[in-house]
């Protein structure tokens, strides 16, 4: 299928790379389907876009590679949601407010993106422990 997005314009895109978000994303329930596009020349950053509004489009990372303090714990509400059996089978993003100039930029490390790799299905869950606005500059000295 073809879809227009927010960053890469007109893209072919197969239904294996299709997540699906039963619930939507928070202030976005009625976005069930997105994808997640790579930027040419860049491991760090992404696009969580939608695959049927064309101006949706998040922009991500592994909070992984920049926070290394960062911890998770899916409760089984969480698990049972993505029928995630092995947490090998996951992937964490988080959200990014990009400003300019960069190093002004933000992740929020309160609701990262939890996905299930074996039946693409994607959930974004909340975390109290952590801050909505935490600074990247630390991402953009690793690039």
């Amino acid at each position: 299928m073809k879809i227009e997005t927010k960053y890469h314009g007109e893209i072919e895109l197969n239904e294996k790379d299709v997540w699906h978000f039963e619930k939507g994303i928070p202030g976005f329930e009625d976005e069930k389907e997105f994808t997640v596009l790579s930027f040419n020349g860049n491991e760090v950053f992404y696009v969580l876009q939608s695959v049927s509004t064309p101006t949706l489009g998040f922009i991500i990372s592994n909070p992984f590679s920049f926070f290394k303090e960062y911890q998770i714990n899916l409760d089984d509400a969480v698990t049972h949601a993505l029928d995630l059996v092995k947490i090998e089978d996951s992937m964490v993003y988080v959200i990014l407010t990009v400003r300019e100039p960069f190093n002004q930029s933000t992740a929020n490390l309160q609701a990262p993106l939890v996905f299930n790799v074996k039946n693409k299905k994607a959930k974004q869950i909340i975390l109290n422990d952590y801050s909505r606005k935490q600074p990247v500059a630390a991402a953009e000295a690793k690039e």
